[in-house]
């Protein structure tokens, strides 16, 4: 490398530089999104509460949840095909106006099996409210203050504020008999904004404020004892965390994405060390147009590109989570190859097929017949979902081990 290639350089990267320290602090933009995401640092998302589940319950598990509770407690219950029995507390803070009828008959389901229901939104749906015989109403703030408390006296130190709140809901009608009080809103005994209403043999903790489990509100002067005192009353048990819509929704802040190079070219020092770049680049290239040995190319050899092919059709049939594809083309290449390497005929998998396969790959017969067993149960259903996908593959991972 010449000396003026090295002095375009060092020039460029020092212009970026300056222009990064100066612009750093006069255009920075503040994402006041309510995401509610426990991946995003945001004001609003969940990230804190998220991390520090594990410490408030302590060696507790804190599963997150891709899936709606319908699909995910059924699966894994006692008539389910999941890997365990669901058990413990359900944890869903904001959002929860995804949730259909079945999603909730399920939630209530869990619930009376003696486990913890515990949502924050600002309303519930309408199955939920109608079953435990609720309204919900909103009013608005004078001056986007609200103050949290509790009824309990050994949380009254935990009560706290919260900004940025235009407006507050309550519980407007209530019509149940087994229900506790647990908090209200603005120093109003009659504004409930959090109940505990026992259902069979479980309970159920619902919460009208999820903005102060967020980032912003954990953090800020001593408002996270507020959210450790509304946390304390569900038992230290296994944590089902909702982030089926955070999962679905990983964008958050402007509907429209713009490109990297428009918010680059909308900042004016960026802009202005963009324009020199350029400049010095067209400067560099008229003065070194000729040189005096030409490139001598690179001639790459040629690529398997077999294993690269097979990556990329898989990585988009599993991203576009077509599992029931990705299972009839694992069994029948499974299949395939039993019929090559022992010379077996699979059309029927019954006993004596599984016999006859322990005895020429020289497996257990037990290891053999779950194997077999599994994948034709699999034949049997018609839906499928990501913990069949990876079970299948354990099975047959097992098989060649």
């Amino acid at each position: 490398m010449n000396k003026n290639v090295i002095t375009i350089v060092v020039i460029v990267i020092a212009i970026i530089s300056i222009a990064i320290t100066i612009d750093y602090n006069s255009n920075r933009t503040v994402d006041w999104t309510e995401s509610f995401n426990e991946k995003s640092n945001k004001p609003y998302g969940v990230s804190v509460l998220y991390k520090e589940l594990p410490k408030l319950f302590k060696e507790q598990k804190v599963k997150t949840i891709y899936y709606t509770p319908y699909n995910y407690f059924y699966a894994n219950s006692e008539d389910g095909y999941g890997d365990h029995i669901a058990e413990g507390n359900y944890l869903l803070i904001g959002n929860s106006d995804y949730l259909d009828d079945a999603d909730i008959e399920e939630l209530l389901i869990f619930a009376g099996q003696g486990n913890t229901l515990f949502m924050s939104d600002y309303t519930f749906p309408k199955k939920l409210l109608d079953t435990l015989q609720l309204m919900v109403d909103v009013i608005k703030n004078k001056d986007s203050i609200s103050k949290l408390s509790f009824t309990d006296a050994t949380l009254k130190a935990k009560n706290s504020n919260i900004d940025k709140s235009d407006s507050t809901a309550y519980f407007s009608k209530i019509d149940i008999e087994n229900f506790t009080v647990l908090g209200y809103t603005n120093d109003d005994p009659n504004s409930i904004n959090f109940l505990n209403v026992p259902f069979e043999e479980g309970n159920i903790y619902l919460h009208l404020e999820p903005k102060i489990f967020t980032n912003y509100n954990i953090l800020k002067d001593n408002r996270y004892r507020y959210t450790e005192g509304a946390l304390s009353y569900l038992p230290n048990a296994t944590i089902y965390f909702d982030s089926y819509t955070k999962y679905l929704n990983s964008q958050y802040g402007d509907a429209e994405k713009k490109s990297q190079l428009s918010w680059f070219l909308e900042q004016p020092s960026f802009k202005w060390a963009w324009y020199l770049t350029i400049i010095l680049t067209l400067l560099f290239m008229v003065f070194n147009a000729k040189r005096r040995q030409r490139i001598i190319p690179i001639v790459k050899p040629l690529e398997n590109t077999t294993v690269g092919f097979v990556k990329t059709i898989s990585n988009l049939y599993y991203e576009t989570e077509d599992h029931k594809n990705l299972i009839e083309k694992k069994i029948t290449y499974f299949l395939e190859k039993i019929r090559s390497d022992y010379n077996l005929d699979t059309t029927t998998l019954n006993d004596e097929f599984i016999t006859k396969l322990s005895q020429k790959s020289g497996k257990k017969k037990e290891s053999v017949q779950k194997t077999i067993t599994f994948i034709n149960w699999l034949r049997t259903k018609n839906e499928f979902f990501e913990e069949n996908l990876l079970k299948l593959n354990k099975h047959i991972e097992e098989f060649y081990s």
